[in-house]
């Protein structure tokens, strides 16, 4: 019955925060608690526009969703996320990107311009960007990483710095300060394992290929010339790939000089074929090797993230005089259409690394009164299992055409309707699964008796 208590839950945050937000009932009840404003930190699930600029603003995007009010074709399109619906429901001014800007490429036409100076916004609070990490400054879109979009990808650590630079280095004690990170340390350690295993393979596979194809061919040609075969043929090798020569090239060369002593064509062409395979396969088991032994350490990393986000809360934000933070953990990443997308090793290995990210969160983190740890992980999971009970149409489908949700509008959906769905692309939310987040965030508020 887990997920009927889940979705009861949501009702009840519902009609909880009935204050004439969006998505609210419409009443107007006084909260036990009168925030006056909202401060937040974060990655692309809480960023209300950093990128919002050049070719992404020229897009109709901004924001890691489906963009733009939408509502006259479904009310469930609002182009929001759930820091947005969270203040509408509060009655909170609207967030403002504290920074906006991208370092990426310049160009005359707005429509591809991804190069739009820096500016920081003094009356804006929301700090969260896309790509950003708790403490790393290389995000995915950085522009160390993807020079053509040059996102800056402020880690969590230097927004709550330039928050506290800004106020004086304290809060104010009535502000609401919602912190979510996470997400992109579990991609580019992701994307480095990728990486480091691929290249891998590529070593081990081509090391293995001219052994395994000077064996091969020498076997195609008639035994009294097989031990000029196996000279002829290894000269070749080593002859064309001294030159650069491809693997293909590599094979060709081989197969002529197997040729010239005798082996058949079409044999020498399959020993060929079958070198190459099974050096393909070397490279393979090497690359799954590698994954193995390094898989352990992705799991600490993400679990020394989860500490440092805890730190980050408890002594600069909790210590600074914050009396209201809210803390969401990592969702469920493995069962994002990205997730999915990876081999089961890899999945498990996502799910190792999400659990050690929460756990160290968790158990780091202070157990002070004012801090609210929203469990998105149990509901996210329980969502794609359950999606039924809470609205969703699709849980496993991205309802986007374009690579990123950034700049993803309802002209470049994937279907008629996909209000509904769960996921805008590979990792983000749609603004119906934002507003689900909300409403669950506001349950826990709830039960802390801060409404």
């Amino acid at each position: 019955m887990r997920q009927m208590n889940f979705a009861l839950a949501l009702l009840t945050a519902a009609a909880l925060a009935a204050c004439g937000g969006t998505g609210s009932s419409g009443g107007d009840q006084t909260h036990k608690v009168a925030f006056t404003q909202q401060v937040t930190f974060g990655d692309s699930l809480s960023d209300v526009g950093s990128y919002n600029v050049g070719a992404v603003t020229a897009a109709g995007g901004g924001k890691f969703t489906i963009n733009g009010d939408s509502t006259s074709t479904n009310p469930a399109l609002t182009g929001l996320n759930w820091t947005e619906v969270l203040a509408a429901e509060l009655r909170l001014p609207k967030p403002c990107a504290a920074q906006t800007g991208l370092q990426g490429a310049d160009n005359a036409n707005p429509a591809l311009d991804f190069n739009v100076a820096i500016v920081n916004n003094a009356n804006c609070f929301n700090y969260a960007q896309g790509g950003a990490r708790v403490t790393n400054p290389i995000g995915p879109g950085n522009r160390a990483v993807k020079p053509e979009l040059g996102e800056m990808t402020v880690p969590v650590v230097t927004q709550v710095a330039n928050h506290l630079a800004k106020t004086g280095g304290k809060f104010t004690g009535t502000e609401l300060v919602t912190i979510m990170a996470g997400g992109n340390d579990v991609l580019m350690q992701l994307g480095a394992l990728s990486a480091g295993a691929t290249a891998a393979g590529t070593r081990a596979g081509a090391a293995a290929f001219p052994a395994l194809l000077i064996g091969g061919l020498v076997a195609t040609v008639p035994a009294a010339n097989q031990a000029t075969a196996q000279t002829n043929i290894t000269t070749a090798v080593q002859t064309t790939a001294a030159g650069g020569g491809s693997q293909t090239q590599i094979a060709t060369a081989a197969v002529t000089a197997a040729a010239q002593l005798g082996a058949p064509l079409a044999a020498a062409q399959a020993a060929a074929a079958k070198a190459g395979a099974d050096a393909q396969a070397a490279g393979t088991a090497a690359g799954n090797q590698y994954a193995a032994t390094e898989g352990p350490k992705l799991v600490a990393e993400l679990g020394k993230a989860g500490a440092e986000l805890a730190a980050i809360v408890n002594t600069q934000i909790l210590a600074k005089g914050a009396k209201y933070i809210i803390v969401n953990n990592l969702p469920d990443v493995a069962s994002t259409p990205s997730g999915k997308a990876q081999s089961a090793a890899t999945q498990q290995l996502i799910m190792a690394m999400v659990d050690a990210f929460n756990n160290q969160l968790k158990a780091n983190l202070s157990t002070d009164p004012a801090i609210a740890y929203v469990d998105l992980f149990t509901v996210s999971r329980d969502q794609v299992a359950n999606p039924a009970i809470y609205g969703l149409t699709n849980t496993t489908q991205k309802a986007c055409t374009t690579e990123s949700s950034l700049t993803c509008t309802i002209k470049t959906t994937s279907a008629p309707d996909v209000s509904h769905y769960m996921f805008a692309d590979d990792i983000h939310p749609t603004p119906y699964e934002y507003w689900l987040v909300t409403r669950y965030v506001l349950k826990d508020m709830a039960v802390k008796g801060w409404l």
